[in-house]
């Protein structure tokens, strides 16, 4: 069995366990051949990781692990970037990734479907877009129990979508989503919309605009108070506040949150790695919209 054009399997666990030596030189020789070698080596490392009782060892493939699946992550990212931005669920996916590098896409698509027809159930029949809503939030909330986590609000989990369909628990960015990839397969024109430190939603259709603030479960409102919101914090109106983004905005903003999430946890070493993740997207790191 070959994991790589040259070294068979047992070459690869020798490998590995060169990894155990003190000697810098030979140990970066080492790290860098095995970065080389990239994804095939990364089940070996895994269970290597499993099965050391060595905590230097283990120390030392962790981050290895770390440097490999970061590298896949930023791959993925870059082509969600360039070719899929209009699948929001799967430029979360690969957020997520971030922190659980084994999650499967698939198995997002499958809870997002399932939530999808608990409120299809429950849906039909209503007609006009208030009671649409009003009825979504009695669904979202009630039936499917999603909640604000106002007790943990800088928590990263909050960021990170497999968590927040696991919890039942977000902050605004994380349960807009979630409500929003369920409204529009419900064919409902919901939309995000970037508000200077709050994310809420808008439903927005030729006939009909209005507003709605998941965080606070679901209350509908209108451009009148974004207005007033807005000479609360002392900023102009701008088109941006009052009109649905873009699945890439969305993304950034979350990678925003996780920076603040990480400082928050005083894991500063992290954010050099999501503020290459903005790059990726396109941004540089000079903007504080969030939550």
């Amino acid at each position: 069995m070959k994991k790589d054009n040259s070294l068979s399997e047992n070459e690869l666990k020798a490998l590995i366990s060169l990894l155990e030596d003190d000697d810098t030189e030979i140990l970066n020789h080492i790290r860098n051949k095995i970065l080389s070698i990239g994804k095939p080596i990364i089940p070996l490392l895994e269970d290597t990781w499993t099965s050391s009782l060595n905590l230097k060892l283990q120390s030392r493939i962790e981050d290895i692990l770390h440097t490999l699946q970061f590298g896949l992550l930023k791959e993925k990212l870059q082509n969600w970037y360039e070719n899929e931005q209009d699948d929001l669920l799967k430029g979360l996916w690969i957020l997520a990734t971030y922190q659980y590098p084994d999650l499967e896409y698939e198995e997002l698509k499958v809870k997002i479907e399932q939530l999808y027809f608990e409120t299809w159930v429950s849906f039909q029949n209503v007609q006009h877009p208030i009671d649409q809503i009003r009825r979504l939030n009695s669904i979202f909330f009630e039936k499917l129990s999603f909640k604000a986590n106002v007790n943990n609000f800088h928590s990263v989990n909050n960021s990170m979508i497999n968590q927040v369909l696991e919890s039942k628990k977000g902050n605004p960015i994380s349960l807009s989503v979630v409500y929003m990839l369920i409204a529009q397969k419900l064919k409902l024109p919901v939309f995000g919309v970037n508000l200077p430190n709050l994310f809420v939603l808008t439903y927005k259709s030729e006939e009909l605009t209005f507003y709605i603030n998941v965080f606070n479960r679901g209350v509908i409102f209108a451009k009148q108070d974004i207005d007033n919101y807005l000479k609360q914090l002392k900023l102009p109106q701008n088109e941006t506040f009052y009109s649905p983004c873009d699945n890439l905005a969305i993304l950034r903003r979350t990678i925003h949150n996780l920076i603040q999430s990480f400082e928050h946890a005083a894991q500063g070493e992290k954010i050099p790695e999501l503020i290459e993740l903005l790059s990726i997207l396109g941004e540089n790191i000079n903007d504080n919209t969030e939550k």
